[in-house]
């Protein structure tokens, strides 16, 4: 594993020792039944990590989308982190990205045929959006980001480790990059490891397998990210990643941007980059720095972000008219690198045997 992704700032251990006491006592009270968990009677996934984002829940919860929605009415379930809405919101494909957070509103445009639902407690999102007349046709519900939420009981719990950050090396918050301790990692039913080399000998696959740790009956799968042909954020028109070299300003405010520019460098002459916060909401400050940047480039130069940027990129003033005509962003999709029948099945069954018309 490429452990260039880490930074481990030592001097804060202390403080991560304390928030590793109170995450750690939340969920012994939990696991004794102190505090609850509540389960309802239709399929419920959780897709989630226990680091602080980056290891790819949007692509993979698209994934799951893309798996079930011809069979069963799909709800995505997120908190919407960031948004500006409160309570319970049922997103339409003309909801504001604002009022529902970027990524449910990047997920409700992929698929505007999915109920996509905004509730930071989940167990009132469950309940209301059965209750709601424009989603109790619902049949499974796809719990986004919500390995942490225990007041919910999922019938399938999928972990996500990221293939560059084992969490076996990691540390708690505020050092590392931990929500919870690595031995949390026994909740799950099935972990994922994401974004993993394209190529992996087969030496590669058990070595990682065997580091984590895992209980005999908890299944293991690796996945990579695929990027797709770019697209454009204000015109419509689409180009292949690395159809033309250029030099490329990298715009972006999601949880860990390295790997991507790792990925985008063989195929262009040149990265600069334009990193802000996980789910950052740009400013005019923001606006004229990425102007002048692209300005001062050389030629030939586009800007590249990704889906859940251009999601709050779209509505922003005072882009110069040339990040506008060459501002791109760049899908991505999951692929399997073995076994994907396998988990394609453990997720059909699970949702045949456990739906109320199965």
């Amino acid at each position: 594993m490429d452990g260039n992704l880490y930074r481990i700032n030592r001097w804060l251990l202390p403080l991560s020792w304390l928030y590793g006491l109170g995450v750690r006592l939340r969920n012994r009270w939990f696991d004794i039944g102190w505090l609850k968990s509540k389960s309802f009677d239709l399929p419920i996934i959780s897709v989630g990590n226990i680091t602080v984002g980056g290891t790819g829940k949007t692509p993979h919860t698209e994934y799951l989308i893309q798996l079930l929605q011809e069979q069963y009415q799909v709800a995505v379930l997120s908190r919407g982190y960031k948004r500006k809405g409160k309570g319970f919101k049922v997103a339409n494909t003309d909801t504001p990205m604002k009022e529902i957070g970027d990524e449910p509103w990047q997920m409700k445009n992929h698929f505007p045929n999915v109920h996509v639902v905004t509730d930071a407690n989940r167990c009132r999102g469950i309940r209301l959006l059965r209750q709601d007349p424009r989603t109790s046709n619902t049949q499974v519900v796809l719990l986004d980001d919500a390995y942490q939420h225990r007041y919910v009981k999922p019938g399938l719990n999928i972990l996500l480790i990221d293939y560059n950050r084992p969490i076996a090396h990691d540390r708690m918050l505020p050092a590392g990059r931990l929500r919870e301790p690595e031995e949390e990692k026994f909740r799950a039913d099935l972990v994922i490891v994401t974004k993993c080399p394209q190529r992996m000998t087969p030496i590669e696959v058990r070595l990682t397998r065997n580091s984590l740790g895992l209980h005999p009956h908890q299944q293991v799968f690796f996945s990579t990210l695929q990027y797709k042909d770019m697209e454009a954020v204000f015109h419509c028109s689409q180009k292949p990643l690395g159809e033309e070299k250029e030099h490329i300003l990298l715009w972006t405010g999601i949880g860990n941007p390295r790997q991507m520019k790792k990925d985008l460098a063989p195929h262009v002459l040149s990265i600069t980059e334009a990193t802000y916060p996980d789910h950052h909401y740009y400013t005019k400050e923001d606006v004229r720095h990425i102007n002048e940047t692209l300005e001062n480039m050389p030629q030939p130069r586009i800007v590249v972000t990704t889906e859940k940027d251009a999601a709050r990129i779209r509505n922003l003033k005072g882009l110069s008219k040339e990040v506008r005509e060459n501002l791109y962003a760049l899908p991505i999709q999951v692929k399997f690198l073995k076994d994907e029948k396998t988990f394609n099945n453990i997720i059909s069954d699970y949702v045949r045997k456990n739906s109320r018309n199965g």
